[in-house]
């Protein structure tokens, strides 16, 4: 069973997310990052590989699209806030 992260998990886990871009989201137990594409195409082509990862890992993104433009969000939500699913999820978007 998932877990929210402790204090010491979220020194280890998100501090490497944070030197990537990704935020902490206020007045919310969530990350955000906003990824920039050179277009349309390579945006959606981006979340169609993202949303593969999520599926196979039953972890989903709340995620919004314009354009070149992928802001996403990831909190779990059956433990009220960050897991370890969403910094695993947030280094998978980052790779991809």
């Amino acid at each position: 069973m998932t877990e929210k992260l402790s204090d010491t998990a979220r020194e280890t886990m998100l501090a490497p997310l944070f030197d990537s871009g990704w935020e902490m989201v206020e007045g919310r137990d969530a990350i955000h990052k906003t990824f920039k594409f050179d277009d349309f195409a390579d945006a959606f082509s981006w979340m169609t590989r993202a949303a593969i990862w999520a599926e196979k890992w039953d972890h989903h993104p709340e995620w919004f699209n314009v354009y070149n433009t992928v802001e996403v969000t990831l909190s779990t939500h059956d433990v009220g806030g960050l897991s370890s699913l969403d910094a695993k999820l947030a280094r998978k978007f980052d790779a991809l």
